[in-house]
């Protein structure tokens, strides 16, 4: 949907902005492996366990609240339903959270359509409902009348069970929605409610006293400009979507570069190029297995269990830059950067942002850039247009 340039530059005027919160990061990489599995439509809960970037969402009249992660990696929304067991399958992962009770809301219309995503950990099982849903809770509102969503009697197991957050809602393009139905974001579009633009802060300064809850913060509907520094759109290098699945963008090569810790000589990797997915829903950065093998090799990262490989924190200082290029823009990751901290029994470790994930075609082989990189940058995805944008942070941020 294209608007007018009056009505977009009103909308990008006053977009409504929503804070972001995290929790700190766990142990427990979480499975990527089924959420860009080539028989889409499936989606994987991949590690939200470690990128528990959230916020909040109601449904409901009287409103019910949820928190949920917005996930640019999938396009459906789900959260826990009453109906929910736990005495049944993985039903005991509702507990400790939000479910949503259609017996209390007077704005719920009955669809009871079957709804299931395969997860690495399970099965994520039940069916769609429908009511209004307000994703701008306490800030003025935007509220998609009679949405499609689902109620979820069971969930993918002990992950979900520990996870801070309620459900997932997805702002990927409707092609891979599950059952077909209007994402959410898409519908406030089709009503003329809002542009098809909004933009993700990731706040990564987790270290700072008092600081460990703020995630960050998200626009709908346009930018922030107290968070990136020039002007909107001029300051911002976009990127084309190169199919309108996913955020789907098309990478250059990646390169680590002799900075002598490991090696006086760069490594080049995907040098024919690379497709690659912009994904606020996961916190790594993956890509093929043999390449990111490669990458945590030269910075000297140690192979650990189910993927991860370990980083000496005390070598942060002398490890070398990697330059990721999408299309031929070069975006230089700092060790700062691309090197994770976690707690572990109330030990401070470091992993590498970098894990390898062979998905195969016809959707793969792709490269997933999550948090890990989109916090270097303020991050706008423009359904209009159909593209990406990044522009500089303002500040220490």
């Amino acid at each position: 949907m294209m608007l007018t340039s009056a009505l977009l530059g009103m909308a990008l005027a006053d977009p409504i902005l929503i804070p972001l919160k995290k929790t700190k990061m766990t142990r427990g990489i979480g499975n990527l492996h089924s959420k860009y599995r080539a028989d889409v439509p499936t989606n994987e809960l991949t590690n939200y366990f470690d990128a528990q970037y959230f916020g909040p969402l109601t449904i409901g009249t009287p409103a019910q609240n949820f928190t949920v992660i917005f996930d640019t990696g999938s396009s459906n929304l789900w959260v826990p339903s009453s109906k929910c067991d736990p005495h049944i399958g993985t039903g005991f992962a509702c507990l400790n959270h939000n479910k949503y009770d259609s017996d209390l809301s007077s704005t719920w219309t009955e669809d009871g359509t079957k709804f299931e995503i395969q997860y690495g950990t399970g099965s994520m099982v039940g069916f769609q409902s429908t009511d209004d849903i307000d994703i701008a809770p306490g800030s003025g509102g935007l509220i998609a009348k009679q949405a499609t969503f689902a109620e979820a009697v069971e969930e993918p197991g002990i992950t979900f069970l520990a996870a801070a957050f309620d459900g997932i809602m997805g702002l990927a393009y409707p092609s891979i929605s599950v059952n077909g139905a209007t994402p959410i974001y898409n519908q406030l579009m089709e009503e003329g409610q809002v542009n098809g633009v909004f933009a993700f802060f990731v706040h990564r300064n987790s270290s700072k006293p008092g600081e460990s809850d703020i995630g960050g913060e998200i626009a709908w509907g346009g930018v922030n400009p107290e968070r990136f520094e020039g002007t909107f759109p001029d300051s911002f290098i976009w990127h084309e979507v190169s199919r309108q699945a996913y955020w789907q963008v098309n990478m250059g090569t990646v390169t680590v570069n002799g900075d002598g810790f490991v090696s006086d000589q760069p490594i080049v990797m995907c040098e024919g190029g690379c497709q690659g997915i912009v994904d606020s829903g996961t916190s790594l950065i993956t890509g093929p297995t043999e390449i990111t093998d490669q990458i945590n090799k030269a910075i000297g990262a140690i192979e650990f269990i189910a993927g991860e490989w370990l980083v000496i924190c005390r070598n942060k200082p002398r490890m070398p830059t990697i330059d990721i290029y999408i299309d031929d823009v070069r975006y230089r990751m700092t060790p700062d950067d691309y090197v994770l901290t976690i707690e572990d029994q109330g030990q401070t470790q470091c992993i590498s942002a970098f894990m390898g994930l062979d998905i195969p075609e016809p959707a793969g082989p792709l490269w997933i850039l999550g948090d890990a990189f989109m916090g270097m940058k303020y991050t706008v995805f423009d359904f209009d247009t159909n593209r990406v944008g990044f522009a500089p942070l303002k500040g220490e941020q």
